[in-house]
């Protein structure tokens, strides 16, 4: 969805794609597709409240079901507590914690998890994991990058990647 394809079709959630422009992509990803960063990527200048809100935002979902969900996603993640510090006044593993709820406000049908447990101890990086099982559980499908063979075992398919080719595939059998 950052490019358009060369060939074939693509369909998300019943709509083709592969034919849209730059700004009906760019909708489509803010409307079905959630991004947990490595690195986090929050907005030095905004508070948690506003970091987790900003999708909402661009959304332009109305003020009161904005402050509910941000609130929700910030309770999930154990984080409502800090809603008015600014990243900067946060650990590592507040600031992914935050990174988490963001992308989780949006109800994504999509979650592209880049390490999403990588700055967590292993508590938090359990109830990460669990919160992400929950969303794949409602619907959602969740493409996570991680190094930690514990959270890779949740997954229902698994590809290793080594020196950029793949190495190995496996699916669950339910």
């Amino acid at each position: 969805m950052l490019d358009s394809p060369s060939q074939g079709k693509y369909q998300l959630n019943g709509k083709t794609v592969e034919q849209l422009g730059a700004n009906q992509r760019a909708r489509i990803r803010n409307q079905e597709v959630g991004f947990i960063f490595q690195a986090f990527n929050l907005i030095g200048d905004l508070n948690v409240f506003e970091n987790v809100e900003l999708p909402l935002t661009y959304r332009r979902t109305p003020a009161a079901e904005r402050k509910q969900r941000v609130h929700e996603a910030l309770e999930q993640v154990g984080m409502a507590h800090r809603n008015k510090h600014y990243p900067s006044q946060l650990s590592g593993g507040q600031q992914q914690r935050v990174a988490v709820a963001r992308a989780l406000v949006g109800r994504p049908s999509i979650l592209l998890a880049d390490e999403p447990t990588g700055n967590l101890d292993s508590a938090n990086g359990e109830a990460v994991i669990g919160i992400l099982r929950d969303l794949h559980q409602n619907g959602s499908t969740i493409c996570m990058v991680t190094h930690d063979p514990r959270y890779a075992a949740y997954a229902d398919r698994t590809i290793r990647i080594f020196d950029g080719q793949v190495v190995e595939e496996q699916t669950k059998v339910a």
